[in-house]
């Protein structure tokens, strides 16, 4: 049989697979640590970290070890009957995290689906809402999934373009915006303000120092719930377990998702006290998946290779070194650096007809894999396991490839 190269496995998926995403012509087979390699054999820096869901590094050993042991015990029982890992991993991340309970699912869009629902039931059965009539404030530039209803609150085109009609309740306020909030807030009708701490898939916005501590205090005030979407700023990447955790802000509901399993499984969950979690009764939500064995073995080993190879110090120290040595580059295309930890993001100035996506395109040429977002804008987010050394050597790769563009 003719082995297959990468043009041969990027043709099939162009022939075959939907085209719904627009990937770098890099074909992957391997990964360990903070590498890949293609089909070819090429190394890479993985400078993406498959959107911070591998913040443990590809194919982590205790992640892996967990996985196959409980898949080859138990997979999935479904949630008509208990399993004997559910419980241990509930009570792990409740403690972890200070919440009366969780509430499993699979991926981050059913994650904040499912705390879309905890708003409106809450508003309905404990703040006293008229029936239908709840409101949930967003912020414009939000990226919460793919969903109809999470795509009805999207200030992007490219996300609700010929999706309608939309899924109603919903206000769109700007981003970082204090005044605005205060003002949506005094509606009585307003459930929840569900926010992301930092906006990544916008471009790695960083709101105003206090902005969540005065976003969630405002909340308080008007008896709102303050919901953060932590699936891609969580479990250190932004240098604290939480990105909330910069400004000591504890949401009423906490989303979480991708890194939770290291990338080796599809699992999320939300996180919230009792007043809010059972207004949820048998029946009326759930996943045949969520909460299964395997995915609960693999969010426990996950969690403990955050705290056991201590990822929250080194995505802070290593964030530093990288902002400081990204803002030191003299470069005509880079026009800010900006993040927290090791979620940080370049926003590049064309030149000569070349864009980010040219930049992108010439790092893999140099052996450093990253992906642009909304054209002008290289998020740069490694897994967190990557040391000064391996820091060093992918910066000087990033420096070299913008030295090509002058």
């Amino acid at each position: 049989m003719t082995k297959l190269n990468s043009t041969d496995y990027m043709a099939k998926e162009d022939k075959f697979g939907a085209h719904n995403y627009h990937p770098l012509p890099v074909v992957l087979s391997k990964g360990e640590s903070i590498f890949v390699w293609d089909v070819e054999g090429k190394k890479y820096y993985d400078f993406l970290a498959a959107y911070s869901a591998v913040n443990q590094g590809h194919c982590h050993p205790s992640i892996t070890k967990a996985l196959i042991d409980q898949a080859s015990k138990l997979a999935l029982t479904s949630r008509a009957f208990y399993n004997d890992v559910l419980g241990e991993w509930e009570e792990y991340m409740t403690k972890l995290f200070g919440y009366d309970k969780m509430l499993p699912m699979n991926s981050g869009a059913e994650a904040d689906e499912t705390a879309l629902k905890l708003i409106r039931k809450w508003a309905y059965k404990v703040k006293g809402v008229p029936a239908n009539e709840a409101k949930i404030i967003v912020c414009d530039g939000n990226f919460h999934g793919r969903t109809i209803t999470i795509i009805s609150m999207s200030s992007d085109p490219d996300a609700y373009n010929h999706y309608g009609p939309y899924t109603p309740g919903f206000i769109n306020i700007p981003y970082n915006d204090l005044e605005q909030l205060e003002k949506e807030l005094q509606n009585p009708n307003v459930a929840g303000f569900l926010v992301e701490p930092i906006q990544a898939e916008a471009g790695v916005y960083v709101p105003e120092d206090g902005y969540l501590q005065k976003a969630a205090a405002l909340c308080k005030k008007n008896n709102v719930l303050f919901v953060a979407d932590e699936v891609q700023t969580g479990l250190a990447r932004t240098g604290k377990m939480l990105a909330c955790d910069h400004e000591n802000v504890r949401p009423d509901i906490l989303i979480l998702g991708k890194a939770i399993s290291g990338g080796m499984y599809p699992v999320s969950c939300v996180l919230a006290d009792d007043e809010i979690m059972l207004t949820i009764k048998p029946g009326e939500h759930g996943s045949t998946y969520g909460g299964n064995p395997v995915a609960a073995k693999v969010a426990m080993a996950a969690l403990d290779v955050i705290i056991d190879e201590k990822l929250i110090e080194n995505s802070n120290k290593m964030g530093e070194i990288f902002r400081k040595e990204m803002r030191a580059i003299d470069s005509e295309m880079i026009e800010i650096v900006r993040g927290k930890g090791l979620l940080n993001a370049v926003a590049i100035k064309p030149k000569n007809g070349k864009t980010a996506w040219d930049v992108c395109l010439a790092l893999k040429e140099n052996g450093l894999i990253a992906k642009p977002t909304h054209e002008h804008i290289i998020r740069f987010t490694p897994p967190l396991v990557i040391s000064e050394k391996q820091l060093m050597e992918a910066i000087e790769i990033i420096k070299k490839t913008f030295k090509q563009f002058e």
